[in-house]
């Protein structure tokens, strides 16, 4: 890793530039935790920051690299990646760069009584690299609710990949597409999510109060108009589209949502235009006099 400018490793650790070797190891130690790419999801942002926090320490905790970093204009070159194959776990991490053993509560020390005469020291590249990190996806899982459940909420049953069973309460009011995060329930300590699903057969979408339907008509009907028969949650209702309806314009039908405690909402209905599955040569030679007739009117 090569540094193209002069950092300020001071600031990155958030230390003031006469603090001492104890205060440079928590400080180190903390923001190693706090951008460690394995409690970050791997992002890429992360690893950067991870690596310049790394960087602070090799460079501040010794003082030959120190007193040339101090220089003006002198930049710090370094040769090696220790991190080219892959980020080792914090717990190992720590127990190289600092000298801990995380993972045995014998041998784990306060910052207080760190060894300040320690320095950094990555292992030799004969030395076998640290294992990388395992990466973790979220994970996802659709759930499907009547119109009731999502209005008046519902408990729902999770079951997650190690068998552990997890009751999730949806809220009231709850629309399809919506998310619920469970937040570290997953391996690796990332989040499991739930998206619910509230659509009917006839192709309603629930979202609060609020009913959503996509009404796809062919390009003569939204051009010139039409009366078309439509679902609701209360029964099919004959809809009149006005003339010269474009694609994404929304009709409403009041009162036509679902109700709660007296107040009822409305369903939206949106235009979408398709064009036929099969069209013959007489339709296609009218819709290319139209393109013709449209491009008179523009000139």
């Amino acid at each position: 890793m090569t540094s193209t400018g002069k950092p300020d490793y001071w600031s990155l650790l958030g230390l003031d530039p006469d603090s001492d070797q104890n205060e440079l190891k928590r400080a180190f130690r903390r923001e190693a935790r706090k951008w460690h790419p394995d409690l970050n999801g791997n992002n890429i942002q992360a690893e950067e920051r991870f690596k310049l926090v790394n960087e602070a320490y090799a460079v501040l905790s010794d003082p030959r690299k120190r007193s040339d970093w101090e220089k003006e204009g002198r930049n710090i070159e370094y040769s090696d990646d220790p991190f080219v194959s892959g980020f080792p776990t914090f717990e190992d991490y720590s127990d190289v760069v600092l000298g801990l053993n995380l993972n045995s509560k014998k041998n784990v020390r306060k910052d207080e009584n760190i060894d300040t005469s320690e320095k950094f020291q990555w292992p030799t590249t004969s030395a076998a690299p640290p294992p990388p990190v395992q990466i973790y996806d979220d994970i996802e899982t659709i759930v499907e609710l009547t119109p009731q459940q999502a209005l008046y909420g519902t408990t729902v049953e999770l079951e997650l990949n190690d068998g552990t069973i997890v009751e999730v309460v949806t809220p009231q009011f709850a629309g399809d597409g919506w998310k619920l995060r469970l937040a570290g329930v997953a391996k690796g300590g990332r989040d499991h999510f739930l998206q619910l699903r509230v659509q009917t057969e006839d192709g309603l979408r629930i979202d609060g109060l609020r009913v959503l339907y996509k009404l796809e008509l062919f390009p003569p009907d939204c051009l010139l108009g039409c009366a078309v028969d439509i679902p609701t949650i209360t029964g099919k209702v004959t809809l009149q589209v006005p003339p010269r309806s474009s694609s994404g314009r929304l009709l409403r039908l009041r009162g036509r949502g679902l109700e709660f405690d007296g107040q009822r909402g409305d369903q939206i209905v949106e235009i979408v235009i398709v064009i036929p599955a099969n069209v013959t040569d007489s339709e296609l030679a009218l819709y290319k006099r139209l393109q013709e007739l449209a491009l008179q009117e523009e000139l």
